[in-house]
């Protein structure tokens, strides 16, 4: 796959990645829209990048605990006639390593050599992580 970047996301409104699941399970069900939304009002200037294989990074409770591959953008416009920018994901969400990230607003780029790392189909990784809760604890500290 050729070069790509990333995107990183706060989760708001979810404490955990089932409640994003749940959500966005929710929201096709009322739509009837074949994959998960998330809309956005900026358009990404790097969308050919984002496509040629990079991914949703989601950020709950300050850290990055999961992420979906984005599939497209699209078009929309609101009801207010501004338009957005619609980023199409894939259904599978995968879980990655803990990072820890400072609240922002909006979306942020995160280049495919920072972006966590995935974890196995068990919960684990090839290095030792520690539990998101301490994890969590330790980053709004500023240790970790």
């Amino acid at each position: 796959m050729g070069k790509h970047v990333n995107l990183v996301k706060l989760c708001v409104g979810a404490e955990k990645v089932e409640d994003l699941t749940a959500w966005q399970n929710m929201r096709m069900g009322q739509t009837g829209l074949p994959h998960p939304r998330h809309i956005t009002r900026m358009w990404p200037k790097r969308e050919a990048e984002l496509i040629a294989g990079g991914s949703l990074y989601w950020v709950f409770k300050g850290l990055i605990l999961a992420r979906q591959r984005i599939l497209r953008l699209e078009e929309v416009i609101g009801q207010d006639g501004i338009r957005r920018c619609a980023l199409v994901l894939d259904h599978q969400v995968v879980l990655t390593e803990n990072q820890p990230r400072r609240a922002f607003q909006g979306w942020r780029y995160l280049s495919a050599e920072d972006a966590p790392r995935d974890l196995k189909s068990d919960g684990t990784s090839d290095k030792d992580t520690l539990p998101a809760e301490l994890a969590s604890a330790l980053a709004e500290i500023g240790i970790r």
